[in-house]
């Protein structure tokens, strides 16, 4: 395959992985404005259109008003009211329809065109899949809302939010080894540890998405806004008041953020630390760069967290917290991918 054809393949995965981007920054409003149990229906293909008129506008109501959120929490809410959460949740699942159209067309263009590699198929076929369960996880976790308690469930909104870094991942790592001409990979022993440094740090950095999950599933967010300790302790007593004990790291507000803290720490060493073993070695010129980037971009996503906790997780912040990782993580796999292919001299 030629380079051209190659970077166009690239491109359309890179745009592919922006639009991820914007549907999870965009379901991190839907979730702080607690917006996702508005549209108590999935409707794929008709779902597209919103209420029109006023008609319709009140029938769509009359369906949030029959929820346990309604019933429990927003039983003052006016139409006028109910729209502004409605819009978050429409615009969410629109932005994942358009991924899905953006990825598909595209597909069976370089398909039909022989444009497109045999071994790639089988790879794009996968994050299609990965796209489809994404979908699917997203109704079956506002299903979980609709019930007795007026809230989704912790783990079904940490799997929906852990399928869209998966498909994030995925896109990203083919599009950066369709980007560039690559030479042989690098064999020497520096080379090699900084390559498992990175996989465990990539693999940490997922452990943060995970645990960050749990704390946005169970709102952990709203308590312990101190820092650097958790109102006065380093492990606060409570944290294991949940029988059975293994219940503690997902239902309990204190464990849970303690959790997703311990991450944190954890990068906040093992970033610098990491970044100056790169500065030290003989690693090609975009490998420091991707560094240097991160180490900024860590900086800011933790100034990010810390703010965003000393604030009780204002809507912008969270927001732009939950973005913030996608960066981070962003660029862990673009430094991770320079790490493990060198470019031809």
């Amino acid at each position: 395959m030629d380079t051209r054809v190659r970077r166009q393949i690239a491109l359309w995965l890179f745009i592919c992985s922006a639009m991820v981007f914007a549907i999870l920054v965009v379901g991190g409003v839907t979730r702080l404005t607690h917006s996702g149990l508005s549209i108590v229906e999935w409707k794929p293909v008709v779902g597209i259109v919103p209420p029109l008129n006023q008609a319709e506008w009140d029938e769509t109501f009359d369906k949030y008003k029959s929820t346990p959120e309604y019933q429990k929490v927003n039983h003052q809410m006016s139409l006028d009211e109910f729209k502004g959460i409605f819009f978050w949740e429409y615009w969410h699942r629109v932005l994942g329809r358009l991924i899905g159209v953006v990825f598909f067309l595209p597909f069976v263009y370089f398909l039909l065109r022989r444009k497109m590699p045999p071994p790639l198929i089988p790879k794009l076929l996968g994050i299609f899949a990965l796209g489809g369960m994404q979908g699917a996880m997203g109704w079956f976790m506002v299903k979980s809302g609709l019930v007795d308690d007026p809230r989704v469930s912790q783990y079904r909104l940490t799997a929906h939010l852990s399928l869209a870094f998966l498909i994030f991942i995925s896109m990203m790592w083919v599009a950066f080894g369709l980007w560039a001409e690559r030479a042989g990979k690098t064999a020497d022993a520096t080379s090699k540890r900084l390559q498992r440094a990175g996989f465990w740090l990539a693999i940490l950095a997922f452990y943060m998405v995970v645990t960050g999950g749990f704390v946005a599933g169970i709102r952990a967010g709203k308590a312990y806004n101190t820092f650097p300790l958790m109102n006065g302790h380093l492990l606060p007593p409570e944290s294991f008041m949940i029988d059975p004990w293994y219940l503690n790291f997902f239902d309990n507000m204190a464990m849970v953020q303690f959790d997703h803290r311990l991450g944190a720490w954890l990068l906040a060493f093992l970033v610098p630390w990491f970044w100056i073993k790169i500065r030290s070695a003989d690693v090609p010129d975009n490998a420091r760069l991707a560094a240097n980037v991160l180490l900024a971009a860590l900086a800011a996503q933790i100034t990010l967290g810390i703010s965003t906790l000393l604030l009780a997780v204002p809507i912008a912040l969270g927001a732009a917290h939950q973005g913030g990782a996608m960066v981070v993580f962003g660029i862990l796999l673009w430094l991770n991918h320079e790490l493990r292919v060198r470019r031809q001299q």
